[in-house]
């Protein structure tokens, strides 16, 4: 039986895309799945940004781990209510940059 590769969730201000795209290749590379944010157009609809909301969730809720994405030790609003939601449903956090 092989083992499983974990499965990572990324999290993290919009801003952060670029190193966002860094974590997932190095994560990828060492052999890992990775659930990142969608890339959406700079300024989604409100209906837009509710549907990638919900399907980020969902990506929380299917990984191994959460991975916050945070240079500067930054964690906007968003980024805090997904870390309160994997919180919630008992999943490691661990961020790029410790407070």
């Amino acid at each position: 039986m092989t083992e499983h590769p974990e499965i990572v969730c990324i999290c993290g201000s919009a801003k952060f895309m670029a190193e966002m795209r860094a974590a997932t290749r190095e994560l990828s590379l060492s052999g890992v799945i990775v659930l990142a944010p969608s890339e959406a157009d700079e300024s989604p609809t409100p209906e837009e940004k509710g549907i990638l909301d919900a399907l980020h969730l969902r990506k929380i809720d299917l990984a191994d781990r959460v991975l916050v994405v945070n240079p500067g030790g930054y964690v906007g609003e968003s980024t805090r209510g997904e870390v309160a939601y994997a919180q919630a449903a008992d999943k490691p956090i661990t961020f790029t940059n410790p407070f």
